[in-house]
């Protein structure tokens, strides 16, 4: 937190090969800081830090209106087409220490394709990478982004309908978590008013989470 009227939340996307991880986390910045294209292999190959402009209108605090920034970690995929798991393990450890290890993390966000089924054990990757990035309580700090959520709106199904036909691994996911996860579009950009909604979901998720964060250096 900068100051008294102005919070700063600090998130990192993991996720598979074109699940549209750097998209969403250009949407939640409002910017294009993460390069995001289709291509045959991994486009993302080290850790990069974007951070938002100051955001209005979203948080109030003790009665007054305060600023929002975010700040999104973009990784490799996990598994990678260039990088070995060890690889993009120590990659990922190490840029969360250097860009989180003051303020801590507040939310691992594991990103998934909403057009694609999910199948038992296709995330189970993944899955063990973030237990071993966050520990034992990773099921209180991780959401699932479902992304491409426009594509499944195209085919007729709303999140509720979509939800009902899901996958029993995906919903035994989304249980595990504490039914955290937010859909999204992946359109190149979003307007202010959706991201705005997107925003206001990740603040309810950290708020039930009584602002606590994890991997925070402890100071001697």
């Amino acid at each position: 937190m900068a100051d008294s009227n102005e919070m700063t939340i600090n998130l990192v996307v993991l996720g598979k090969t074109q699940t549209g991880k750097s998209a969403a986390g250009n949407s939640l910045l409002g910017s294009a800081d993460f390069e995001s294209h289709l291509c045959p292999s991994s486009v993302t190959t080290c850790c990069s830090l974007g951070r938002s402009a100051r955001i209005s209108g979203l948080i109030r605090r003790n009665g007054r209106e305060s600023a929002l920034r975010v700040r999104v970690l973009d990784t490799p995929s996990y598994p990678h087409s260039a990088l070995s798991k060890q690889q993009v393990r120590d990659t990922v450890r190490a840029a969360l220490a250097q860009h989180f290890g003051e303020q801590g993390l507040h939310l691992a966000l594991l990103v998934l394709r909403a057009d694609l089924p999910l199948c038992p054990d296709e995330s189970d990757d993944t899955i063990q990478l973030i237990q071993e990035l966050l520990g034992p309580t990773w099921k209180d700090f991780t959401a699932v982004l479902l992304t491409h959520a426009d594509k499944t709106g195209e085919a007729g199904y709303s999140e509720e309908t979509y939800l009902q036909s899901a996958s029993s691994t995906l919903l035994s996911l989304l249980s595990s978590v504490q039914h955290k996860y937010i859909f999204l579009d992946n359109h190149n950009s979003i307007i202010r008013e959706e991201r705005n909604i997107i925003l206001r979901k990740l603040l309810n998720f950290i708020q039930r989470n009584n602002y606590q964060v994890l991997l925070k250096h402890s100071k001697k």
